[in-house]
């Protein structure tokens, strides 16, 4: 299986498209799952539009848990990443 490199111009293009595609439908996952498990865990009034002090607290709280975390992953994803390319360029190098 070829790398990026034996790709030619056109298929780099729809590769990297095909790429933004699926990082943007991610995201979108990530953010519902977000709005999704905070609103669950958080409010629980609904006599009103808006939201209570302690919700809000708690909302904030869980919304910064929940980035914190995902950007920890994306690290070690990237990490792990990083590392797979670096021998496989060892592995299957010219």
């Amino acid at each position: 299986m070829a790398g990026m490199g034996g790709l030619n111009a056109t298929e780099q293009r729809e590769l990297q498209g095909r790429m933004e595609q699926k990082q943007m439908k991610d995201f979108m996952s990530m953010y519902s799952n977000l709005v999704q498990r905070c609103f669950n865990d958080c409010v629980t009034d609904f006599s009103t539009k808006s939201l209570l002090g302690k919700e809000e607290s708690c909302v904030m709280r869980c919304v910064d848990k929940f980035l914190k975390s995902s950007e920890r992953l994306g690290e070690r994803f990237q990490e792990q990443n990083a590392l797979m390319a670096q021998q496989g360029s060892v592995n299957g190098g010219r």
